[in-house]
């Protein structure tokens, strides 16, 4: 006898447990669930991490210090040589061309242009970050670059908030001398 003539007669899809049916079937009384309680119960469910009421082992452990992964941005990264590639002279290149050339998957990250390889053609890119030698390349080769209307906000807010910070340690520098000099005493007072 071959296996091919057992399943033919049997078939191909063993029957399900039925549990609950009588003690001679094997699976009667408590149907395979041990007995009474919550996990018993049809329906019974636990949150992941639950050890039966006792301080989670998450909860024991103390938390210090602090990390920037939360606030980290994620880009869509492109190298000016895949731009050469995909693009003819004079084209304009912005996260949607990307996308319908297949450069990146979406728009729904911000999008970096780094400088890796050489750029020919002329190109007339819109991103919201720039590496230097990929600015100057684009440049080089007779192109534009722009800024997406976020990120030049963004970037005039980083640049607005430079400037506050070094005109406030230029005041403070300013102030600091005069401080100085009302902490010491004057020639006459020491007489």
């Amino acid at each position: 006898m071959m296996i091919h003539d057992v399943t033919s007669v049997v078939g191909k899809h063993k029957l399900r447990m039925r549990v609950g049916r009588g003690e001679g079937s094997g699976k009667g009384g408590t149907s395979g669930r041990g007995h009474n309680g919550a996990k018993s119960r049809a329906g019974w469910t636990s949150r992941p991490g639950y050890q039966g009421g006792s301080t989670p082992l998450l909860r024991r452990f103390p938390k210090r210090g602090f990390s920037n992964a939360d606030f980290r941005v994620d880009y869509h990264v492109v190298n000016v040589a895949d731009l050469s590639k995909h693009f003819a002279a004079g084209a304009i290149v912005d996260g949607n061309a990307l996308t319908q050339v297949g450069l990146i998957r979406d728009t729904k990250l911000p999008l970096k242009i780094l400088g890796n390889g050489d750029l020919a053609v002329k190109l007339n890119v819109t991103a919201d970050r720039f590496s230097g030698q990929a600015k100057s390349k684009i440049e080089a080769a007779g192109g534009t670059v722009t800024l997406t209307p976020y990120a030049a906000k963004a970037a005039a807010d980083a640049q607005a908030a430079a400037e506050a910070e070094a005109t406030k340690k230029a005041n403070a520098a300013k102030r600091a001398p005069k401080a100085k000099a009302s902490a010491e005493p004057s020639a006459e007072e020491k007489k």
